[in-house]
């Protein structure tokens, strides 16, 4: 079975194209905390997310973000002999904080000619107009876009992950993010609490309606020391066997844009803490059942995208 035959859109091969040549992201902590993790006030954030956030801890190393990058480019350019790279900031929330201070932070990682574009991580509902400002004008100098995590259109099941915002939320942001000309990419989760696989595509289709560059499909995992483990362990919630999850990811791409960017979608957990789906940890299987999935049912990213979500996915 031929497996190699592009089915959807790659990040690296748009990146590739993009700048002549391979490019590798440098992911990167700059410690800016979360807006909906706050004991005192009663949020203790989503049910899904790691106590210690989804970057790689570098900052609590001691290390600041231009050593970040002096490590991250050393290791790529010897490991791949890469000479361009992305700075990531994926640890956390990467707006939250004060605009001098995101100032310097965004900077610094732009301290090297080598690093030709940042990808900002944040939510939708913490990120100002004087922020999106700053980012216009360090547009001017790098490519640069920035990732909000949506997750679901769904007010309910954002409602019951504890995420803190709204749909509402997210497409006013997207909105404020492309009238200053700035690419948006957006995170969805696949295998929410109480989610169908229609639930999954009309989230989507509505994202495909607003025509941005990218998304990140997260199969949903369960990690250690979360609420959702306890859900799990009180049997609340059932994750996404193998096969369903490779149905949910073939209907996605089915509904998004052809010229839509698919930045991942396949989760990476680490092993010392999930508690389950265990199929997730051999990422390289699932990655070719996938493909032969996509092969043998012939996909084609965007084959079922029409410019227009249903009247039923307006609620938003």
């Amino acid at each position: 079975m031929n497996t190699s035959v592009p089915r959807y859109r790659t990040l690296s091969a748009w990146l590739k194209g993009f700048f002549g040549e391979p490019v590798w992201k440098i992911s990167i902590d700059a410690g800016l905390g979360c807006p909906n993790r706050n004991p005192a006030l009663g949020l203790e954030g989503c049910i899904f997310c790691n106590p210690n956030g989804s970057g790689t801890g570098a900052l609590s190393q001691g290390l600041s973000v231009a050593q970040q990058i002096d490590q991250g480019i050393t290791f790529l350019r010897q490991r791949y002999g890469t000479k361009k790279f992305i700075g990531y900031f994926q640890s956390f929330t990467n707006t939250y904080g004060s605009l001098k201070q995101l100032q310097t932070l965004y900077r610094e990682a732009l301290c090297r000619p080598e690093v030709v574009a940042l990808a900002i991580g944040t939510r939708p509902d913490c990120v100002t107009d004087e922020t999106l400002d700053l980012l216009r004008e360090l547009s001017k100098d790098r490519f640069l876009w920035i990732e909000y995590g949506l997750q679901s259109i769904h007010d309910h099941t954002l409602n019951i992950i504890r995420r803190g915002h709204t749909a509402h939320d997210f497409f006013d942001a997207v909105n404020r993010t492309k009238v200053r000309g700035i690419p948006v990419v957006a995170h969805l989760i696949l295998g929410l609490p109480g989610e169908t696989i229609e639930d999954m595509v009309a989230t989507a289709r509505a994202v495909a309606n607003e025509r941005i560059q990218g998304v990140k499909l997260h199969p949903l995992y369960i990690i250690q020391g979360t609420e959702l483990a306890r859900m799990y362990a009180r049997g609340e919630y059932t994750p996404l066997t193998e096969e369903n999850c490779i149905d949910a990811i073939l209907a996605v791409l089915k509904v998004l844009p052809p010229e839509m960017v698919i930045h991942r979608i396949t989760s990476d957990p680490h092993p010392h803490e999930l508690v389950a789906p265990t199929w997730m940890l051999d990422r390289r299987q699932t990655r070719r059942n996938l493909m032969e999935a996509m092969e043998r049912v012939g996909l084609e990213q965007g084959s079922l995208f029409d410019g227009k979500c249903s009247e039923a996915e307006k609620c938003v």
